[in-house]
This record gives structure tokens, C-alpha cells and sequence, in this order.
């Protein structure tokens, strides 16, 4: 099968450099180029595209009006090219909130140094949203709110390319049934803690909201995220929920009702400091296998300061980053919740946790928060 793209830049040499990378891929080829949203729209119906690669300042009309637009006239999956600034963090939260699914850095030296792996990473994203196209009622999501802010510009290539059966071809393993509500098991819980890549603020979201505003216990969030994009992630959820979010800082001392999300470009770990329960923010440049931040290295962490008193939450998002630390936080004895397969954007990090059966439930997204209320209530 062969994905239809439709390009929008205002920029004609930076058009033809994606036009090149992704008509490398025999699965992909661009049927259209569009200079401005407006000219976009009008190419919409008469070049029926699977995807669409989305600049956000254009004249005429700009990229986060074009999303608008496009959701409202004809949906499709909509991949956002952004400057890595606060401003362009800013626009591009805006043009999530607005529709788009995804978005990369618009200059490719902030993805990777290596061409090569620049080229693999926006084809497979592309690939990945075209496969969605037509799907995207299925992802319960609000009409203003489709988001999935995961690229961590330091991704191994590796971990991308193996990231989901979506990119294989080859047909997803649902190894849970999804249920849609929890009895209470009675256990006692220092913890939440919640992982998720692609397609996860837009899940964040929706699980953070409805928690009450007297939450009983603090929750760790490790979004994979650039670190320009964090601090105003975190400020956009605290306007959006009861409880308290902030973009987590050295020396945190964890407290009940308040979210802390891990900074873009760092690690995040836990750890005990005399009486208090405190995170700690680490500078990881030596080890560049890793996500940064990564779930595996913040969850074990978890599981080594609250032993089996968490509840770990793997959402949707490319690749198998949670695995390790759901692992050790199962083997602690605490609960393991994925995001299940219809409800995820991309069903890979909880797809992970199922397949090797450390995942005990697997939750539609638009219940986990009743689920997390129901297990956790004191």
C-alpha cells in the first residue's frame, strides 16, 4: 500500500528537501505541495491525502489555523515541523491542541547529526500517522485536543525502528482484554506513576484532569518531550487540572495532590534524603543509548524508594521505554496498568509491558482516570 502526503511549507527548498526523503520510501509518495494553509485546504479533497507535513508560520494562512481548518473540513493526520524555542513550543502546543498528531523539529540538525537516521526517523513518522488516517474517531480524543509532543530529539534510532507493529506491517498482539472499570484491591499506594511517548499529552490530559484536587499521592510523569517543550507542557496541565503540575526541578520534595513532570533533555530519578522523599534531576550526556528522560530509568528508581506501593501507567508511544521499569516495579509487587490498543495513538510502550504479561490491566484511555480514582481513594 502507498500513503499519499501533501506538503505544506511556505518554502519552496525546504519542500523539496522533505519531498526528496520521503519519496525514498516506496510506501510513501507526495502527491501535492502546498505553500500556505489556505492553499492547503483547497488541495485537500482533489489530493486526498493520508497525511499531511504542516509548517507553522506561513503567510496567508498559518499552519495552526490550517489544522483548524483541516479538522473541521477533512480530518487527517497532521505531522507539525516546529522551531525548538519557547515560542515554538508555544505555537506548536497550540497547533496540537488544534489537531495535529505529532510534530518534529523543523531544523533536522536538532533531530540527529547523522542524514541518514534524520531521514529514517521522518519517514516512520510519516508512515506511522498515514496509517492512521481514517482512524482517528478511534482514538477518543477531543476534536481540539489530538496531541502526541514524544520526540525525544536524542532518540536511538534503533529503539524508533523496532517502536510498534505499526511500522512492520505486521498485525498487532492484544494480549489483554480491556476492561473499563476496577474493583479496589485494598493495597496501600505512595505513588503514581505514569509513562507515555507519542500521543501523550493529549492522554496525559485526559487522565490528569479528572483527578481530584486532593489527590492522595504525588505523580511522577515521563513524557518523552524535548526540553524546550516541558516547562510549557507542565504549565498548559496545571491550567487544565485540579491538581497541581509543574515541570520538575533538583531537590523536589514530593507531595501529595502535586504532578511533577520530568524536564526534556535530563533524567529524572527519585530517592530518599533524610526524611524526605525528594527527586533528583540528572545531566545524562554519557550514556546516549537512553531516552532522555527515560520511564525505565525514573521507574526503577520508583520501585527502589516505594517498593510495591506505586501504581505504574504505561500510554501510548512508540518503542518499549517503560519496560524495564515496569519490570522492577512489578517484581516489587506493585500494580501495572497499559493504555489499551483502540485507545492509543500508537500501541507500542503499552503494547511492550503486555506482551511480556507485566502489565496486569489494560484500560480504554477515556476510563483510566475513574480506574486511578477508584483504586487510589483513600
Amino acid at each position: 500500500m502507498v500513503f499519499k502526503v501533501l506538503i505544506v511549507d511556505d518554502s519552496a527548498f525546504y519542500r523539496r528537501r522533505v519531498r526528496d526523503i520521503l519519496n525514498e520510501d516506496r510506501e510513501l509518495e507526495v502527491v501535492g505541495e502546498a505553500c500556505n494553509g489556505q492553499e492547503a485546504l483547497d488541495m485537500l479533497i482533489s489530493c486526498a491525502p493520508d497525511v499531511v507535513t504542516m509548517d507553522v508560520e506561513m503567510p496567508v494562512m498559518d499552519g495552526i489555523s490550517a489544522v483548524r481548518a483541516i479538522m473541521t473540513k477533512r480530518p487527517v493526520p497532521i505531522l507539525m515541523f516546529s522551531s525548538l524555542t519557547h515560542q515554538g513550543a508555544q505555537a506548536t502546543l497550540d497547533a496540537l491542541e488544534a489537531g495535529a498528531l505529532d510534530f518534529l523539529p523543523k531544523r533536522f540538525e536538532d533531530i540527529a547529526q547523522d542524514r541518514r537516521q534524520v531521514s529514517g526517523i521522518l519517514r516512520t513518522k510519516v508512515r506511522l500517522l498515514a496509517r492512521r488516517n481514517g482512524s482517528l474517531s478511534r482514538l477518543s480524543v477531543n476534536s481540539k485536543a489530538r496531541s502526541a509532543l514524544d520526540m525525544p530529539v536524542n532518540a536511538p534510532r534503533n529503539t524508533l525502528i523496532r517502536s510498534s507493529s505499526l511500522l512492520t506491517g505486521r498485525p498487532e498482539q492484544t494480549i489483554l482484554p480491556t476492561v473499563s472499570t476496577v474493583s479496589r484491591s485494598g493495597k496501600s499506594y505512595h505513588c503514581l506513576a505514569i509513562g507515555a511517548s507519542t500521543g501523550g499529552p493529549v492522554a496525559l490530559h485526559k487522565v490528569l484532569a479528572p483527578l481530584p484536587e486532593e489527590f492522595p499521592c504525588p505523580i511522577i510523569l515521563v513524557q518523552h518531550m524535548p526540553s524546550t517543550f516541558t516547562h510549557a507542557f507542565a504549565q498548559r496541565l496545571d491550567s487544565q487540572c485540579k491538581i497541581r503540575v509543574k515541570e520538575a526541578t533538583d531537590g523536589d520534595e514530593l507531595k501529595a495532590g502535586w504532578a511533577y513532570l520530568a524536564p526534556g533533555g535530563k533524567q529524572m530519578v527519585a530517592e530518599r534524603r533524610g526524611a524526605q522523599q525528594v527527586l533528583r534531576i540528572i545531566d545524562d550526556d554519557k550514556n546516549p543509548a537512553s531516552y532522555r528522560p527515560s520511564v525505565d530509568i525514573t521507574f526503577t528508581s520508583l520501585a527502589d524508594l516505594f517498593g510495591g506501593q506505586v501504581l505504574g501507567l504505561i500510554l501510548t508511544g512508540m518503542g518499549a521505554d517503560g519496560r524495564e521499569g515496569c519490570r522492577a516495579l512489578s517484581k516489587k509487587g506493585a500494580s501495572i496498568w497499559a493504555q489499551d490498543q483502540a485507545s492509543s495513538v500508537v500501541y507500542g510502550m503499552p503494547q511492550a509491558i503486555a506482551k511480556e504479561r507485566i502489565a496486569q490491566k489494560s484500560i480504554g484511555i477515556d476510563h483510566i482516570a475513574n480506574c486511578i480514582i477508584t483504586e487510589m481513594a483513600t
